[in-house]
């Protein structure tokens, strides 16, 4: 009788490599760009290309001077630029931008032993660094129509701020205040099905996500249209789409990354109505990535061929 060989995973190769992943990625982001240059004006490509330049040195230069391979050409560098910048406002000083840049190169990924390894999604911690070390710059929203002009964000007015709420129109089209690439939730979901049929990322986590924001939004206030500028404002769709998707950080069960969606959404939720930021998705993702390893472990499946536990 033929015997069966157990052996871990992987067991099925693809053509699929970690270059071609970001290359799918980079085009993803490429509405999001396009719509943040039509609306912020040509400073939003200098903040975007500050961004990734100093990015792609930063790892370039860690590796060089710790004599290790460089992996540049693997595009991730771009890849967490170019989400870092999106995530920023237009307004933002330029070296403030590249010490973003550097912080989530060499202190979030290099120094944790490179792509993969990293705990904690880069842009993401990235962005949340430069909350601290910026405030005043980092909270700061423009909205260019003749001139650059400092207006309140859509999260803000849904938190009681002063100003008048967009359209739900506006909001999906970009017509509003807030960081590079979270104004437009149209160029965002448009990015989020390419990186859905390329087979990039699963529906779980940012379906789950979204859905979870929507429904508990909803529920404090019995008003569909606060729930839906909810999750058509801010950085949720870019976080959902983008980041909560990350293969080094987030669960890679079907179930993980469920879980991982709803607690996203509820940590979300938690903090834009009840925390002193109007923003949660940053924090969200990053306190989920930290639970990754035990979501993990509670939900995977049990090898054919494993122990009875």
């Amino acid at each position: 009788m033929a015997k069966l060989t157990v052996s871990p995973s992987p067991h099925i190769a693809t053509a699929k490599t970690t270059t071609s992943i970001m290359a799918d990625v980079i085009v993803a982001l490429i509405p999001a760009i396009v719509a943040s240059a039509i609306i912020f004006g040509v400073k939003s490509l200098a903040v975007i290309a500050t961004s990734v330049v100093s990015a792609v040195l930063a790892e370039y230069i860690f590796n060089l001077c710790c004599g290790k391979k460089q992996t540049v050409k693997d595009l991730s560098a771009v890849v967490t630029g170019l989400l870092l910048a999106l995530n920023l406002p237009a307004n933002i000083p330029l070296w403030q931008t590249a010490v973003g840049a550097v912080f989530s190169i060499v202190v979030v990924k290099c120094l944790f032993g490179g792509i993969g390894q990293n705990f904690a999604n880069p842009a993401i911690t990235g962005r949340i660094f430069m909350l601290i070390a910026f405030s005043s710059t980092m909270t700061a929203s423009v909205f260019p129509k003749a001139d650059v002009v400092s207006t309140a964000t859509p999260l803000a007015v849904l938190g009681g701020q002063e100003g008048e709420l967009p359209s739900l129109v506006d909001l999906f089209i970009g017509n509003c205040g807030g960081a590079l690439g979270e104004v437009s939730a149209c160029a965002l979901l448009v990015g989020g099905i390419y990186l859905l049929a390329r087979g990039v990322i699963k529906w779980q986590t940012p379906i789950t996500y979204i859905l979870t924001v929507f429904v508990l939004t909803f529920i404090v206030d019995f008003d569909i249209n606060f729930a839906l500028a909810q999750i058509l404002s801010g950085g949720l769709f870019i976080g959902a789409f983008f980041m909560a998707t990350d293969y080094a950080t987030t669960p890679n069960t079907k179930w993980g990354k469920v879980v991982f969606g709803i607690g996203c959404g509820l940590i979300t939720v938690l903090i834009r109505l009840f925390g002193s930021y109007p923003e949660g998705v940053s924090f969200s993702i990053l306190l989920m990535n930290i639970l990754t390893p035990y979501i993990q472990k509670w939900t995977r499946t049990k090898p054919f061929g494993g122990v009875r536990a």
